[in-house]
């Protein structure tokens, strides 16, 4: 299979066009509903280039389709792979854009209660905007810093485009919902935190002492590996009633907020979860430290404590960045599945949009978890490439 450096043409990138043009065409852009629990009638994108878009708006989609096809068979110039990026961030706040046209044109004032939903369309060629500009950024062949600087700056069009389209469905549910958004942020955000900082401080040490006990080894990967398949609901059930019971034992514990439902099982079942990918990196840094080095810390007469903290530790410290990163943006993600037993968090807003059929509030809960979960992800990249730069 020919690299991405010797290749003549680009086959993801062609992939993605062909993919876009069948969701352009066969899947419903925007729909239109009397109120929030019905589907509505679909409004396709070429309805609304016929309909409502300007001969500018038609120049530019064609613009930007020939710049693909070009870049098609061009994957190797980095200046076609530069206007591509920047094409797809403009796109993403077009197709916002013309949506929120879309949703002015359709909603009459005097019927509040319709709705201009986002459709299967919409989504998917934002998608795919999105992917198409992350694999010419790819292609750029930029330094880790560079390369998200440049995604960050991809996505300042979307965000000033974004106080547009206040008729769409999807603002209209954020509007309604607003005084509630944060707080489930900071909620969830304290889940992620009571889960993940005790796993580090846990699971370090101990991965230190499984590196001098093969039997301790041999003994907990086992039980931490079943940990990783049971599914999350399963271990909050199995958590629930132990933690119930201690609860009534001793009351002081029930008074701290240690209950069978709430926080304390959601976040002692993310603890759980986040041990292995703590563990496993932590061990495998360990493993990688040079053991001449160990040897000349014990010939100075450092004490084991003295070793881990001044010479094992930073030197283990890129790779357990990625059990960290991996444990961090794994908890994000499950953490909304903590609503279910009453930790809150935006798992409420999620679960409550999927009770009432309400698909844009499961979207306006879904699209911070993603958000954070990417932030968390590029910030353990740039600290990773900030360790492996060497000093000058």
């Amino acid at each position: 299979m020919a690299s991405p450096d010797t290749q003549r043409w680009n086959p993801v990138l062609a992939l993605y066009v062909a993919v876009a043009l069948v969701a352009s065409m066969g899947l419903p852009f925007v729909r239109v509903a009397p109120n929030r629990l019905l589907s509505g009638d679909p409004i396709f994108l070429g309805d609304v280039l016929q309909r409502q878009g300007s001969p500018l708006v038609v120049a530019l989609v064609l613009a930007v389709f020939t710049l693909l096809v070009l870049a098609i068979g061009q994957p190797q110039r980095r200046f076609t792979q530069a206007l591509v990026s920047v094409a797809m961030a403009a796109s993403l706040a077009g197709l916002w854009l013309l949506a929120s046209h879309v949703s002015s044109s359709v909603s009459p004032v005097d019927h509040p209660l319709q709705r201009t939903a986002l459709g299967a369309g919409f989504w998917t060629l934002a998608a795919l905007a999105w992917l198409t500009a992350l694999d010419a950024v790819a292609r750029l062949n930029l330094a880790t810093l560079p390369r998200l600087i440049v995604h960050i700056a991809g996505c300042l069009p979307l965000l000033l485009s974004l106080s547009e389209g206040q008729n769409l469905s999807l603002a209209k549910e954020y509007a309604n919902h607003s005084d509630v958004v944060g707080p489930a942020v900071v909620r969830h955000l304290q889940i992620v935190m009571l889960a993940v900082v005790p796993a580090v401080v846990i699971g370090v040490p101990l991965a230190w002492r499984m590196s001098r006990s093969a039997m301790l080894r041999q003994g907990l990967f086992p039980l931490l590996n079943l940990i990783q398949t049971i599914p999350a609901i399963a271990l909050f059930g199995l958590l629930m009633a132990p933690l119930a019971w201690l609860a009534v034992q001793l009351p002081m514990l029930g008074s701290a907020g240690i209950r069978g439902v709430g926080m304390a099982p959601a976040v002692l079942a993310l603890f759980l979860y986040s041990l292995l990918p703590i563990v496993r990196a932590a061990l495998a840094g360990l493993e990688q430290v040079p053991a001449e080095t160990i040897l000349a810390a014990r010939a100075m007469g450092m004490s084991p404590w003295q070793i881990f903290w001044q010479i094992e530790l930073p030197l283990e410290l890129p790779v357990l960045l990625i059990g960290v990163r991996t444990a961090l943006v794994q908890t994000i993600g499950l953490a909304a599945v903590c609503a279910l037993i009453g930790a809150g968090g935006l798992g409420q807003i999620m679960f409550d949009g999927l009770f009432s059929a309400a698909n844009e509030l499961v979207i306006l809960g879904v699209m911070p978890i993603v958000l954070l979960a990417m932030l968390a992800d590029s910030f353990f990249q740039i600290l990773e490439t900030m360790l492996k730069t060497p000093a000058p």
